[in-house]
Formats: C-alpha cells, sequence, structure tokens
C-alpha cells in the first residue's frame, strides 16, 4: 500500500507542478519521476539509469515517425495540398453533406498531424468554409475535432498509440486497422450527430461568428495548387505502407496460401514497418509536393526544419512519460497492480481505460496519460491473456476524455471558435468524454471477436 500511496503523491505533484506552478510538462516528468523513484526506493545511482532508459527505450524507435510525420504534413499543408484536399471534397459532398465533407478532409490531412498542428492547419480551411457556405464557425468544428481527436488517440502514426503499441509489443497495423473500425462510428456520432444536439442545448455557440474569421494560411490559388489525386495519395501514403503489411499478414496467417514467399515477405516487412513509412512518404512528399512543383531544396529545406521545430517539445514530453513509466516499472508498481487484479471479475481492458482516463483528468495531457497508463498496465499484457492491439485502443480511448482548464486542446477551442469557458465545457469537453465512452464501447464489442 505504501508504493501506491507513493504513485498517488507522485500523480499529485505532477498535477500540480504542471497546473498550478505552471511548469514545464516535460521538466515537470522529470522531476516527479525522480522523487517517485526515491519514494519506491530505487537506489540513488539508479534513479537517473532507469530515466535514462524510459527516455531512450520510449523515443528512440518514435523519433523518425514522429520527425518525418510532422515534415510530411507541413509540405502538404505549405504546397498547397490541404486546400486543394478541402476544396474537392466540399465540391463533390456539396453544402447538404458539408459535416460529411469536413470529417473525410481532417481524416486524410489530419491523420499524419499532431493534435496542435492538425488545428492549426485545419482552421483556417473550415473557417473559410463556414464563411462560405453561411454556416455556424461550431458547425464544422465540432465534427473537425471529432476527427483529430480520435486519430490522436488511437491511430497510428499519432504519438501516444505509436508509443504505447511499441511499449505493449502491439501491432502497429492492426492498431490502425482496429482503430479506423471503431473511429468511423464514433466521429459520426461525436461529430454530426452530437452537433444537432448541442445546437440545442448550448444554442449560444451556434452563433454567427464570422466577423471574427481571419484566415491566417497562406493564400492559394486553387489552379496552382498540387493536383486531389495526387495530395491524397501523400497524405495517405504512411497508413496506406502499414496498411499493406498487415492485410499481408492476415492474408497468410489465416492459411489462404500455404506458405509465404520469402523475399516478398522481408519487403513486406521492411516497407510496413512504421518508420520505414514515414521515410518513403517523406521522400515523396518531398517530390510531389516540392520538387514536382519547381519548389527546390533550399525551400524544402527551409519547411522541414520549422516543422521540427514545432515538435521538438512534444518528444521530449513523450520521452519523460517514458521516464515516468520506467521507474514505476523498476519501482514495482507495476507488478503491485498486476497482483490486485489477479481474480478479478474487472476487464484488464476496462482497467487500462479508467487509469488512462483518471490520469488525463488529472493531468491534462492525453500522451502523458496514455504512456502512464502502458507502463502500468504493461504487466498484465505480459500474461498474454490480452489481446495488446485493443489494449493500446483502449487507454487511447481512456486518455482523450474530458479536457478541461489543465488540457491546451480546451484553449485552443475556446479561443479558435471564440466561446466562452461554459460554451466549451459543453461542447468540447463533453463532446470528448463521448469520444473516449465510444472507443471504450468498440474496444469491447471488438474483443469478442478478437480476443
Amino acid at each position: 500500500m505504501f508504493k501506491l500511496l507513493v504513485l498517488l503523491l507522485g500523480v499529485i505533484l505532477l498535477l500540480l507542478l504542471i497546473s498550478y506552478f505552471k511548469q514545464n510538462t516535460f521538466v515537470a516528468l522529470i522531476i516527479t519521476s525522480l522523487a517517485v523513484g526515491l519514494g519506491l526506493g530505487i537506489p540513488l545511482d539508479k534513479i537517473f539509469s532507469s530515466i535514462e532508459k524510459g527516455i531512450g527505450e520510449t523515443i528512440g524507435e518514435l523519433t523518425i515517425v514522429f520527425g518525418f510525420g510532422a515534415m510530411l504534413g507541413s509540405l502538404v499543408a505549405n504546397a498547397g495540398g490541404a486546400y486543394r484536399i478541402s476544396h474537392t471534397m466540399i465540391q463533390l459532398f456539396g453544402k447538404k453533406y458539408l459535416q460529411i465533407a469536413v470529417l473525410i478532409t481532417t481524416f486524410i490531412i489530419g491523420i499524419s498531424l499532431f493534435f496542435e498542428v492538425s488545428v492549426v492547419v485545419m482552421f483556417p480551411i473550415i473557417a473559410a468554409i463556414a464563411l462560405e457556405a453561411e454556416v455556424p464557425l461550431v458547425y464544422l468544428g465540432l465534427p473537425m475535432m471529432a476527427v483529430i481527436s480520435v486519430t490522436h488517440g488511437f491511430l497510428p502514426p499519432h504519438p501516444a498509440p505509436t508509443a504505447i503499441a511499441n511499449m505493449l509489443g502491439a501491432n502497429v497495423g492492426k492498431v490502425l486497422l482496429y482503430g479506423i473500425m471503431i473511429g468511423i462510428p464514433t466521429v459520426l456520432i461525436c461529430g454530426p450527430l452530437f452537433t444537432k444536439i448541442a445546437k440545442h442545448w448550448i444554442p449560444s455557440a451556434f452563433q454567427d461568428k464570422s466577423d471574427i474569421i481571419v484566415n491566417t494560411n497562406k493564400k492559394f490559388q486553387l489552379e496552382k495548387t498540387p493536383p486531389f489525386g495526387i495530395s491524397i495519395v501523400t497524405c495517405l501514403m504512411p497508413v496506406i505502407l502499414m496498411m499493406t503489411k498487415t492485410i499481408y499478414q492476415l492474408i497468410f496467417n489465416n492459411g489462404i496460401f500455404p506458405s509465404k514467399p520469402i523475399l516478398l515477405d522481408s519487403i513486406i516487412n521492411f516497407i510496413g514497418n512504421p518508420a520505414t513509412a514515414m521515410t518513403i512518404s517523406l521522400l515523396f512528399s518531398m517530390y510531389s509536393m516540392g520538387y514536382a512543383r519547381n519548389i527546390f531544396s533550399k525551400e524544402i529545406n527551409q519547411q522541414i526544419e520549422t516543422s521540427v521545430k514545432s515538435i521538438a517539445m512534444l518528444l521530449l514530453i513523450v520521452g519523460g512519460g517514458g521516464a515516468f513509466k520506467q521507474v514505476l516499472i523498476d519501482g514495482g508498481i507495476g507488478n503491485i497492480i498486476k497482483n490486485l487484479f489477479i481474480g478479478s471479475n474487472l476487464s484488464p481492458l476496462l482497467l487500462g481505460w479508467l487509469i488512462a482516463a483518471i490520469l488525463k483528468i488529472a493531468l491534462g495531457s492525453a500522451t502523458v496519460a496514455a504512456l502512464t497508463a502502458g507502463g502500468l498496465i504493461l504487466p498484465l499484457i505480459k500474461g498474454g491473456s490480452i489481446n495488446p492491439n485493443l489494449m493500446v485502443l483502449a487507454i487511447g480511448s481512456g486518455s482523450v476524455i474530458a479536457s478541461h482548464f489543465n488540457a491546451s486542446g480546451f484553449w485552443m477551442v475556446k479561443e479558435y471558435f471564440r466561446l466562452t469557458i461554459k460554451e466549451t465545457l459543453l461542447t468540447w469537453t463533453i463532446q470528448d468524454t463521448l469520444i473516449s465512452l465510444c472507443g471504450l464501447s468498440g474496444v469491447l464489442v471488438l474483443n469478442l471477436f478478437f480476443h
């Protein structure tokens, strides 16, 4: 019980450092890891070894995925590929199905962008569409945020699901496949359907705010932007490559063919690896969004450097979460939690969701909550009775719950959509909670078939 008390005090310390003392999240995670390590009785000369091990193991495999993902997104946005995709989708679906167009557009553009970057890139596009279609900004904004939240919490190559998949030994391609299966109904329920309901209980949020909409993105002439097809392929290439590996494995593992061709097997496994997929995708985007459009190396390099600066702190935070996780494991917390739930009727998937949800509400960061929950739940996965791919999604679902005052996403939504705190709580906070519950429900349903 003493070690669990140390964990509780550590979480409280982390909350105070981030929320009350406004400490940098990475610094707060390292301080908390050090304090918790001392409390758990890890020898003084071993604590920073645990911290270094946690950081190294967490971000070592992810640096390429994170860095190249940010570069790819920046190249697509700056070349006008994102603008071309959104414009074409709106023309295709028309005003009647505008929200569906927004869902698809946000997914295509946001799959390779991180949460904050997705909001920054998508907001001017959504604002311009709302102004042209004469609909309230929030009418399109909530569906957009539903997709961003789902991709952030459920789908690789986003930070938390990719990091947890590596931590738990899950198959990234299957996590992506299951995540899409759960994500589609989730965004439909929490996007268009939720928007209709929210419009009735908080009508003030849906007032016309077109007078404050300012497009801060570059102005694009449609005819000078990349073609729609090449823009789509560039954005989705990481997903296509990773899914190729998953589909290939499903075909052969299910015995459709008697044996695997060794050379093809090696090639598919190579290109389906997340780091390889992101490398190939970045090289392709440098050509399709750069050289093919007469954008030369100097400008491409400037865009790449700017994009890397935007995710440097995120990478450190992910590493800090890994450090905290490793200290908890080395301090014996994981085994204590495992022993607490031996013989329990509580589903480990529900437990993973619950731990992540509590941490998210307390800490505000979905990434930190997910990584910490992953470290705590790791001993249960090692037992072999739980599908690690579904556990990644259970934890991811818990990590997006109830965005409120201590979450950067809460303030981004409030400021971008010009909402009051009450309006933000009654729209975005409730929407995020609904996304979390829908995600958990989807995981439990899939567990019936893929246990």
